[in-house]
């Protein structure tokens, strides 16, 4: 089996550096090349929003032939007749403002569909359409280990900068990307305590090592962790209410395999026993107070998730009976930059007046 190679990932990139890395690419077409499922293709989600003035175009490789790219047209000048190439609406193309375009899927295209997309990935062009000299362009693929079939020829390659990505950590999915996405706060500390979660497989010889990820050496695993699938998993944790425990069960092997739906149930157990944040709000000194270390990051997980100005208050009652750590997760979680609910929490007295008193440097604008 394939093992990481110190030397080899010294420079794979995490999401947010290849980011920073695309939004300065100019006239250059980048490739990510990285793990399935870790978040490649949501980058065109985040550069969309951190620049409002290009239109995002996702163009999926996978389900395009040579047709699927340009279309003929006929046209006339002076009697004589031409054909004249119309480009698919997904490329872009058409757009007079700049665009960032990704071309996901890129090593799983057809070999025809990958030489169509050459100078269009070189030079922003195809037939006679230019893309926006404000455009950029990015692709992307799975790594070749993993042997879900993304072939690219030396040619192709040359022609684009390819950069390799590494997972996520658990900690980076947490912080970057599950609390704002309202990931089910069982599951968002079940991840908390379990970093294996987040492992490569070229990390593991054996397979059966790590028996929540993908790995090569396994086919039978047809179900496996990945951040993708961990969304998923978290949709069905919030339906739980109304599932009897084997269709949940079913629902979250599905997702996420054997071994990690197993886990995750037993982790439920003990976030299904938390107070209710009904109870927080209404009478925040005689809530339930967990017991164990891991309900208790929950509760931390799920306020940070779902916090409002109008309960802030009952929530800092509440954190003061919670033990030193929990409360200070909370705060460190709130200083994120990214941290979307930081103005509810930060311009709220009693949480200004907890950070003086335990020595934390914030400078809220509070009201």
């Amino acid at each position: 089996m394939i093992m990481a190679n110190a030397a080899a990932n010294l420079y794979d990139l995490s999401l947010s550096e290849a980011k920073s890395l695309i939004r300065v690419s100019g006239n250059n077409a980048v490739m990510l090349q990285g793990h399935m499922g870790s978040g490649k293709s949501s980058m065109l989600r985040v550069l969309a929003k951190e620049m409002p003035k290009h239109t995002a175009c996702y163009f999926d490789c996978t389900t395009k032939d040579l047709g699927d790219i340009t279309i003929p047209q006929l046209q006339t000048i002076d009697g004589a007749g031409f054909v004249r190439y119309v480009t698919n609406e997904e490329l872009g193309m058409h757009l007079a403002n700049p665009i960032i375009l990704m071309v996901d899927e890129y090593g799983k295209a057809n070999k025809a569909v990958q030489n169509a997309m050459l100078r269009l990935l070189l030079e922003g062009k195809i037939g006679s359409y230019a893309l926006h000299r404000d455009s950029i362009r990015f692709a992307t693929t799975n790594k070749g280990s993993e042997g879900v079939g993304d072939l690219l020829p030396p040619h192709a390659r040359n022609r684009m900068t390819i950069i390799h990505t590494r997972k996520s950590t658990n900690v980076e999915w947490i912080e970057d990307f599950a609390i704002d996405a309202e990931i089910d706060h069982a599951l968002i500390s079940w991840v908390t305590d379990n970093p294996q979660l987040f492992n490569s497989f070229e990390d593991h010889r054996d397979p059966e090592e790590n028996q929540y990820i993908y790995h090569p050496g396994a086919p039978a695993r047809t179900s496996f962790v990945t951040p993708r699938s961990l969304e998923i998993a978290s949709h069905w944790l919030k339906q739980r209410g109304g599932l009897s425990s084997k269709v949940l069960t079913a629902a979250l092997i599905g997702a996420i395999g054997e071994r990690g739906a197993s886990d995750l149930n037993a982790y439920v157990n003990v976030a299904d026993q938390l107070p209710t944040l009904q109870s927080i709000k209404t009478d925040p000194m005689n809530a339930k107070l967990p017991t164990s270390p891991s309900a208790r990051c929950m509760v931390v997980h799920r306020t940070l998730a779902c916090i409002e100005r109008s309960w802030m208050d009952a929530w800092m009652d509440y954190m003061a009976r919670l033990d030193k750590e929990s409360q200070n997760m909370f705060a460190m979680q709130t200083r994120r930059p990214t941290y979307s609910k930081q103005t509810e929490v930060m311009t709220n007295r009693k949480f200004t007046s907890w950070c003086l008193a335990n020595n934390y440097v914030f400078t809220p604008d509070v009201k």
